[in-house]
């Protein structure tokens, strides 16, 4: 078994949508970034790279290269997907936290587990997701930004 950690923040701003997990989130501000920013997504992305010793997202997916920009996040966690069965990795399990001042994520956070674990090719039941606030502190409590933790457990994969 292998353990990554990974981490993530984009900045809120006027006239994106706020997709995380794969999920679009009434908001009026969304996330800054080359794709469509899912800062969810690219923090359990960073996870797994990471537990694979695979390097992480922006050696993978270069903001800036015409490819990836607007392109869903989720796309790109497939593709992550796909490698680490190629080198014989399964993913076990997802953990991670969201850290947002606003908005209140709780009645989005079931269809997160599911876009993600979708994506991966596992059961939403191991895709744990929660949410939280900075208490006002910092850039997230001023809501310029949001930023997630997440923590992946890669499994060598059953050969036949």
């Amino acid at each position: 078994m292998r353990v990554g950690i990974g981490y993530d923040v984009h900045a809120l701003v006027p006239g994106r949508r706020l997709v995380l997990g794969g999920v679009e989130v009434p908001f009026e501000k969304g996330l800054s970034g080359w794709s469509d920013a899912d800062v969810l997504t690219h923090a359990v992305i960073d996870a797994l790279l990471g537990a694979a010793a695979l390097g992480d997202i922006g050696n993978h997916f270069p903001p800036g290269d015409p490819e990836y920009h607007d392109i869903s996040s989720l796309v790109l966690l497939e593709r992550v997907r796909d490698e680490l069965a190629e080198q014989g990795w399964r993913v076990g399990n997802i953990d991670a936290t969201i850290v947002a001042e606003r908005p209140a994520l709780g009645g989005f956070i079931y269809r997160m587990r599911e876009q993600l674990g979708r994506a991966l090719g596992i059961e939403a039941g191991r895709v744990s997701i929660k949410a939280t606030t900075s208490e006002r502190m910092g850039f997230v409590g001023r809501e310029e930004g949001i930023a997630v933790w997440a923590v992946a457990l890669l499994e060598e994969a059953e050969t036949g």
